[in-house]
């Protein structure tokens, strides 16, 4: 009897969440349906107002991300469709609309194509390659090949001080490129109709370098989709997966290792601003893959990054402003203290010849024999000082050695440049 009861009020409990579920899924999808029609009936010259105004609609992304994560809604096709058309667009604000969903998209693509089901993800596929023939062309239609200029360690930026990394050899070589920028291009690129196995990572890999360039733009719901995306892609099928107690796709995903290089990038954004516990281990996971593919440069990147966050506070508020946190040397003296002036090398010049005068008057002198000073004075006469020498000390021809100094000291004026402005009597 009690039994009876208790599942009379499971089945009662369970009623009642999937009414409230349903209700809630009709309210979301009420609001992408209006969102849909609204765009449609937009005359031309009030984009920009709807663009600007597209971000006041708090209701509408949560709605979004619902439709794409269900793989069989009626609304995925509708919805992607519209979101091309955004992109297509080229209205800055209703393209970054469309960039905050793609890491959630890339997984819904990639999980569909893991579960080997693609007639799920043919809507999701074409608004993917759509947005990839449109960013590898100009306005005129012509391919554009992107460009990078690598920093040179002979200047100083914000992530080092040339003084810093020690003494550049300054061989014929490196004042050759002194100054000269090295530049790095990528593309031109070539248009995909279709996905194929071949090509699907190289597509897939552009497209996140699209997204990274408008980071800044993200708003922490995409940041958080983008470290659940690298989490999920680079731990599925793989022991780890049981440590993170995801319980989704269990098969592997084939990976590239610029694929996850972009993907570090984006952690690391996401690390310094707000997202510190997913992003430290979405890091941990893509480090984790790599060290299983043995890709050198995501574990030069990933392992650089994690090194720089080692005792340096992340910020955890989300509503700042968006930065990247860089711990910047301080800047030193451009000019040493021991650089090479004219002032130095006539003070290191008196200093010599004063080193030798001592020298040569030790060795002339004979023991206890105390040296004469000449000074010259403001009216140019030289007086000459002589200090008593201490009873016992003084020894025979002791006046005709100090003769025998004031001549050598006289010479040896005359030959430095017999500048003197005074006369030196003897």
């Amino acid at each position: 009897m009690r039994s009876a009861v208790c599942g009379a009020s499971d089945f009662a409990l369970l009623k009642s969440a999937t009414s409230r579920c349903r209700k809630m899924f009709a309210m979301d999808q009420g609001v992408v349906e209006e969102w849909l029609a609204e765009f449609k009936t937009l005359p031309e010259a009030a984009v920009s107002s709807y663009a600007a105004a597209l971000k006041e609609k708090a209701s509408l992304v949560p709605a979004l991300y619902k439709v794409i994560r269900e793989n069989y809604s009626d609304l995925l096709e509708p919805v992607c469709h519209q979101l091309f058309e955004f992109y297509r667009s080229a209205e800055p604000h209703l393209q970054h609309f469309t960039l905050q969903f793609l890491p959630e998209l890339l997984w819904s693509y990639l999980s569909v194509t893991a579960g080997r089901d693609p007639h799920c993800s043919g809507c999701i596929e074409a608004l993917l390659l759509g947005i990839y023939n449109l960013e590898i062309v100009d306005r005129d239609g012509q391919s554009k090949a992107l460009s990078f200029t690598v920093p040179s360690l002979s200047k100083p930026s914000v992530y080092h001080e040339p003084s810093t990394i020690g003494s550049l050899a300054l061989t014929e070589g490196a004042l050759a490129n002194h100054g000269l920028s090295r530049v790095v291009y990528s593309g031109p690129h070539l248009q995909r109709e279709t996905f194929t196995a071949q090509n699907r990572f190289q597509v897939l890999t552009f497209l996140l370098l699209c997204y990274n360039a408008a980071l800044s733009y993200m708003t922490s719901t995409s940041l958080q989709s983008l470290c659940q995306l690298s989490s999920r892609v680079c731990i599925c099928g793989y022991p780890r997966q049981h440590l993170r107690r995801y319980k989704g796709i269990s098969t592997r995903m084939m990976v590239s290792s610029d694929f996850l290089v972009q993907l570090i990038t984006g952690i690391h954004y996401a690390l310094c601003n707000g997202e510190s516990d997913l992003g430290s281990r979405a890091l941990e996971d893509v480090l984790y893959r790599a060290q299983l593919e043995l890709f050198p440069e995501p574990l030069l990147v990933g392992n650089a990054i994690r090194s720089s966050q080692r005792g340096v506070a992340l910020k955890a508020n989300k509503d700042g402003p968006r930065c990247i946190q860089v711990e910047i040397t301080p800047t030193a003296s451009r000019i040493s203290r021991n650089a090479v002036t004219s002032m130095s090398i006539r003070g290191h010049r008196w200093k010599r010849h004063e080193s030798q005068e001592n020298s040569v008057d030790a060795d002339s002198s004979p023991p206890g024999a105390v040296p004469e000073i000449s000074v010259t004075v403001a009216n140019g006469e030289a007086q000459r000082h002589r200090t008593d020498p201490a009873p016992g000390l003084t020894e025979p021809g002791a006046e005709s050695r100090a003769e025998v100094r004031r001549q050598k000291s006289i010479r040896r004026l005359l030959e430095d440049g017999g500048g003197a402005t005074g006369r030196v009597q003897h």
